[in-house]
């Protein structure tokens, strides 16, 4: 714990991890820039060194990884109730937002320009999806090594990933493990594991959507956008909460909202159950995230050390950077419009050849549906 831990105020960390909250949009890199300009540049409470080794311990973890470092750099400064409170200001601005256009857009009768907009960014989703993906390769590629048996490993690997996306559903969590363990074996170290099953049998109602929920939460290998293909399934498929273009409304709603990219859950469970169901489902998804840095933190450092826990995130890291490029698929086979298919193949150039801003893509694209 920092020497800092008496120094914060609790009620700074609520205004400064809120406020981060209130204006974190794009994601992850976003959230980690501006938790540096406060805990490194502008307040001076970490040490460079200390804020890069808190990210390198929060991507070992299962689960939304810039949620944990928010939770984590508060740890940092006042143990668990700067843990507590810092990560809660951090979640609930974009929470209450997200919660706000679910209501709107899952509305029995939207107006039209309401669906149009949403039918416009949910276009887009599917390209945000290639995206993601790119971003992770080189990091991921890297970390492989240089060796030919390596690269033909990692190139598996990311096929495993992109398959059990588009085909698999909820097993999707286990070819991962399956990856991460398979890295293990093959480098000669031996890693236990507990058996996390994809699904479990259930009955639908509050229940389930707290099984898919947690999936969410605690067994997301890579974060951010490995969550899609774990939540389709289930959502759409299995329980039929949402149809296709409303999964999709629900993943543009977690990328243009500040905050992490986790809220998406909570527009899942608010067409399953209403606003009960949303609150239940952000509750579990993110209770592993503080449970991980409240139990887990100070033997962070002994876990960047375990050479098989590296070896584990060099298996499962390609296969979630494919099960995020294949999770693409379905995302597109689930638009419905001739002009939908238009703003995709924008929204590709926009992201890949241009390189702009996520968010951006996401609102242009919801301005041009509404217009449609």
């Amino acid at each position: 714990m920092s020497d800092h831990q008496e120094r914060v105020p609790l009620l700074t960390i609520a205004k400064e991890w809120g406020r981060i909250g209130c204006t974190g949009f794009g994601g992850p890199p976003a959230h980690i820039l501006l938790l540096r300009r406060l805990c490194v540049e502008r307040r001076g409470w970490l040490r460079p060194d200390e804020f890069e080794d808190g990210i390198a311990a929060t991507n070992l973890l299962p689960g939304p990884a810039s949620t944990q470092l928010a939770i984590f750099t508060a740890w940092r400064l006042r143990g668990t109730p700067g843990a507590l409170v810092g990560g809660a200001c951090f979640i609930l601005p974009g929470l209450a937002l997200i919660l706000a256009l679910a209501a709107l857009f899952l509305a029995g009768d939207p107006p039209s320009w309401v669906l149009g907009a949403a039918a416009g960014a949910g276009a887009a989703v599917p390209a945000v999806a290639v995206q993601a993906a790119a971003a992770l390769v080189p990091g991921s590629l890297a970390r492989a090594g240089t060796t030919r048996a390596g690269r033909a490993r990692w190139a598996g690997y990311a096929l495993c990933g992109a398959a059990a996306a588009m085909l698999t559903g909820p097993w999707l969590v286990l070819v991962l493990l399956a990856a991460g363990l398979t890295e293990v074996t093959v480098r000669g170290r031996r890693l236990t594991l507990p058996l996390l099953l994809g699904a479990l049998p259930a009955t639908g109602g509050l229940g389930a959507l707290a099984w898919v929920a947690l999936k969410v939460g605690a067994l997301s290998y890579g974060g951010g956008f490995v969550i899609i293909p774990l939540m389709r399934y289930d959502a759409v498929e299995r329980y039929h909460w949402m149809t296709d273009g409303q999964f999709l409304n629900a993943v543009a709603l977690g990328q243009i909202t500040p905050g992490p990219v986790v809220q998406t859950i909570a527009v899942v469970g608010y067409a399953a159950a209403g606003l009960t169901g949303g609150l239940l489902a952000a509750l579990v998804a993110f209770a592993p995230s503080f449970l991980f840095v409240l139990f887990g933190a100070s033997h962070f450092d002994r876990l960047r050390a375990d050479r098989r826990v590296q070896d584990f995130l060099t298996g499962a890291g390609p296969a979630v950077t494919g099960a995020i490029a294949g999770s693409a698929v379905p995302l597109a086979l689930g638009l419905q419009l001739p002009w939908q298919y238009v703003l995709l193949a924008l929204a590709l150039l926009w992201l890949l050849a241009a390189r702009r801003s996520v968010v951006t893509c996401l609102l242009l694209a919801a301005v041009a549906g509404a217009f449609m």
